[in-house]
């Protein structure tokens, strides 16, 4: 991973181990409940399944911490216990988490609120349980770490952006350990009602990523974190090394608030940019986590520039939402975990949904059954409204 451009040419920082794992999902509390659902596919989005806030909170923290709060301290605490006894300076760790929104399901509650009882009755908690920045602050006094507490806001891509910056902390030196993540809990019939109706969710209530049938995305929540952790420190503490993030990049579109780029051009060049950052050729990329909504625009934007970066016969792909659905800031956070676990369980899950072939649609798509593989480079890529692109480069260990 490069942290600059010097008089003699990029600069590379410090390796970068991922040496912990948490998700919240759909499918389930923690990660093998995510990996289950992804390898036998039976949920498609919606709610966080199993999911009680007794089990982490007491009641004053639980009336304190709008829902997507929570899931994101849920899934950095699950990430952490993964990661063995850090026993880090608090001064070098840090923390980069992503949201869409942050507490929409409180800001709507207490609007109805003003409507219905007036000024009086609005709760004093509104502000800090709406602020999008709730949710790093959260995991950062969760775990006393006194580095970076920052939030990213870049839509669907954001988890992804997330990811990447925390990453970059550890290569730069400015940490040694930091979080990187993204959470979403926005299911309120409100914000349900928007996507409705600017004809962004499926209409049948199927996600069907690249399917000639697709007509929409479907809705979840949820969160996802990785540890973070510079190399060298993971193997002197003997710690488990799930994987290396070796490389990223953002680019933006510049084309519309919420269609991507037709020919995928903003794609290309974050994929393109990502490979740079990590130093590794197109002929090293095996697989492709994609970012595949199951929306007709953008499937067709993101396999056309699968297709002008790896040409007909590319990466064997895949779209995790067929399961998942789309959990908007955390949907590239779930999936980075998703690309982790690929690599570490050497198989890559179904996209499940898919069945009928677009014409247009010419890339390898992994679908039907789980398929084994050797692991070698994983791209996974999101692309959010605003024209935001994000893309991470995982590397099995060793």
């Amino acid at each position: 991973m490069q942290i600059g451009i010097g008089a003699g040419g990029p600069i590379r920082g410090r390796r970068v181990a991922v040496t912990g794992l948490g998700a919240v999902t759909c499918c389930g509390v923690g990660v093998e409940a995510l990996w289950d659902g992804l390898v036998h596919p039976t949920v498609v989005g919606g709610v966080v399944r199993g999911y009680e806030p007794t089990d982490w909170f007491g009641p004053k923290e639980m009336r304190q911490l709008d829902r997507f709060a929570q899931l994101s301290m849920v899934a950095a605490d699950q990430a952490v216990g993964a990661a063995g006894d850090l026993a880090v300076d608090p001064a070098k760790a840090g923390v980069v988490f992503a949201t869409g929104v942050g507490g929409f399901e409180t800001l709507a509650t207490q609007v109805g609120v003003y409507n219905e009882k007036g000024p009086d009755r609005v709760s004093p908690r509104l502000v800090p349980m709406m602020m999008a920045n709730a949710g790093a602050a959260g995991i950062s006094m969760r775990f006393g770490w006194r580095g970076p507490s920052e939030v990213i806001c870049t839509a669907c891509a954001a988890g992804t952006h997330a990811i990447a910056a925390a990453a970059r902390l550890v290569a730069s030196g400015r940490c040694d350990v930091a979080i990187g993540g993204g959470s979403e809990a926005s299911m309120h019939p409100v914000a349900m009602a928007a996507f409705s109706n600017m004809t962004a969710l499926s209409s049948s209530g199927n996600s069907r990523p690249f399917d000639a049938r697709r007509d929409g995305f479907v809705m979840t929540e949820g969160a996802a974190a990785l540890v973070l952790e510079d190399w060298d420190r993971a193997v002197a503490r003997g710690a488990t090394i799930f994987a290396e993030l070796a490389g990223a990049a953002s680019t933006a579109d510049a084309h519309h608030i919420t269609a991507p780029a037709p020919d995928g051009s903003g794609a290309v060049a974050c994929m393109e940019l990502a490979l740079v950052d990590a130093g590794i050729g197109l002929s090293e990329v095996g697989h492709i986590n994609a970012h595949g909504t199951s929306t007709p625009l953008n499937d067709l934007a993101e396999a056309r520039a699968i297709t002008k970066v790896f040409g007909e016969s590319g990466p064997l792909v895949t779209s995790t939402k067929g399961v998942t659905g789309h959990g908007l800031a955390a949907a590239g956070a779930i999936e980075a975990v998703a690309a982790v676990l690929t690599i570490d369980r050497a198989t890559i899950p179904p996209t499940a949904g898919y069945a009928e072939p677009d014409p247009e649609i010419t890339i390898p798509i992994v679908h039907g059954e789980p398929l084994p593989w050797d692991p070698s480079a994983v791209l996974s890529n999101s692309f959010g409204f605003g024209g935001h692109n994000g893309c991470l480069v995982l590397l099995p260990p060793g």
